[in-house]
């Protein structure tokens, strides 16, 4: 036991501590350098998809007044504003027949014209 302590430790040689504080200098800066860029990427991503889903919900009542022939519809209240898209129009339900989806990330209004407002999204 005593020759294979001494025969391990005689030929093997470790870090410094030296080495080892510019390893984790280069870790942190790279660490300080990279955490805001990827944080700003998940927001853009978020706004996106805000973005993206306004967009089909207003391209479904657009779609639903052109196929009825309205030139208005029954407008949520604002103070009603809803993720639930079979409650989004009183008269016409968007979903099923307009939108796949039934609850979307945000809460939406709409005008008696047909515009659709984004109230509040779920990511924030």
């Amino acid at each position: 036991m005593k020759g294979f302590a001494k025969k391990s430790s005689r030929g093997e040689k470790g870090f410094t501590l030296v080495e080892l504080l510019i390893v984790f200098t280069l870790l942190g800066i790279l660490a300080a350098i990279m955490i805001p860029n990827v944080s700003g990427l998940i927001g853009y991503g978020q706004t996106q998809g805000a973005g993206a889903e306004l967009s089909i919900i207003q391209t479904a009542m657009d779609t639903m007044m052109a196929k009825e022939n309205l030139d208005g519809v029954d407008a949520v209240d604002a103070a009603a504003a809803t993720s639930n898209m079979s409650n989004f129009t009183a008269a016409h339900p968007l979903y099923p027949n307009y939108v796949r989806f039934e609850s979307a990330t945000g809460n939406y209004t709409c005008d008696d014209t047909g515009l659709v407002v984004q109230t509040l999204t779920g990511y924030e």
